[in-house]
């Protein structure tokens, strides 16, 4: 059917920019929108006929609610929820049920994120929060680093002459002073990251890089477990950096885990129904989907929604420059990050947009 001849209720219903279900008079789920069937991460077939509560989980006494709703023929407004699949971490939302006037019986759930307003925004407040918030750290880096030089110079030398118990002072003069330099220059890295080289890359040999990289390393500790899906196709970006944004996101979840160690899942699928809509009012399609799952202790909740500024840490001595940096080389990507944790399960999902049939790979342009 062409758009043209498409009705208007269909139109309307497909572009749903948040998980809309209609459910029939027996509970079971009559049809589901595109944003709902990247919400389930399942097709509107497969859902079609199924009980909705198998599928949908709210942290509420919500069906004796929901009936008398539906006896009532009046709306159910739940805010403030933890809505979940089963399938995925749940979701902090707003609910909305609403009987459908020319279908008695019916139901139709929409289901908000309330994370999802600010996130959507992602590429534009990465890239102001990064100027603003990096800018006046890279003016200020080359004057900082000079007297730093001279101060950690100066403590050696005195040193030299000090007795055992006066070295300790010197000694962390030395090594606050040298701290510090590593965080200017992880500043100025951040500032001088360079546009990506875009071409194809098969995100599947840019997660076995960083998987190896981080049994050799940093998650020799820890299990890192593939789950992939063969038929994804190529993404359009920049392997070197993405490389960077796969180390940083394992190198986190490592850490997290803490010397007992744990495991790390690496998961990709295609997902035709992601669409993200930016601030200038533009969508694009972001189908391909990773996601690296950890078992750790999950963020902490007061930093959980500034995760990806910069100079937010969630460990003690982190400089909160490790996610910004990854946020910004997804904004530039034209992609998206996301993150949901709860205790015992974080997950950072990336949505990457597909590389055009006829671009070089990655081995052509080399």
């Amino acid at each position: 059917m062409s758009p043209q001849s498409a009705h208007p209720e269909d139109v309307i219903w497909a572009a749903l920019p948040v998980p809309a279900i209609l459910v029939d008079s027996e509970d079971r789920i009559a049809s589901v929108n595109p944003a709902a069937e990247g919400f389930f991460l399942s097709s509107a077939k497969a859902l079609q006929g199924t009980p909705i509560w198998d599928k949908l989980t709210v942290d509420a006494p919500l069906e004796e609610a929901f009936e008398r709703a539906r006896s009532a023929g009046t709306p159910l407004f739940v805010n403030d929820v933890d809505v979940g699949t089963g399938d995925r971490a749940p979701l902090h939302c707003n609910l909305q049920i609403a009987p459908v006037q020319q279908l008695p019986g019916q139901m139709l759930f929409l289901i908000s994120p309330r994370e999802l307003a600010g996130r959507m925004t992602q590429s534009h407040s990465v890239k102001s929060a990064a100027k603003s918030a990096i800018g006046m750290a890279e003016m200020l880096a080359h004057e900082i680093k000079n007297p730093l030089a001279g101060i950690t110079g100066a403590a050696q030398l005195l040193s030299m002459n000090l007795t055992p118990e006066d070295l300790e002072l010197t000694d962390l003069i030395v090594n606050e002073s040298r701290r510090i330099v590593k965080l200017l220059e992880q500043v100025e890295q951040f500032g001088n990251l360079s546009e990506p080289d875009f071409r194809p890359v098969n995100v599947h040999d840019v997660l076995d890089r960083a998987r190896r990289s981080a049994l050799l390393g940093f998650g020799a500790h820890m299990k890192i477990v593939e789950d992939y899906d063969p038929s994804l196709p190529p993404a359009f970006g920049d392997p070197d950096q993405l490389l960077q944004v796969m180390q940083n996101l394992l190198k986190n979840a490592a850490e997290a885990a803490g010397k007992d160690g744990g495991t790390i899942r690496l998961h990709t699928y295609y997902e035709h129904s992601f669409r993200l809509r930016r601030a200038d009012g533009q969508s694009e399609s972001l189908p391909l989907q990773i996601e690296i799952i950890d078992d750790g202790p999950g963020l902490p909740p007061h930093i959980a929604d500034d995760i990806f500024d910069p100079f937010v840490s969630g460990r003690e001595n982190g400089t909160g420059l490790g996610l910004a940096l990854t946020a910004k080389i997804i904004s530039d990507h034209n992609g998206w990050i996301s993150v949901d944790s709860v205790p015992g399960r974080t997950v950072f999902k990336i949505s990457l947009p597909r590389a055009p049939k006829k671009s070089k790979t990655a081995e052509e342009k080399a």
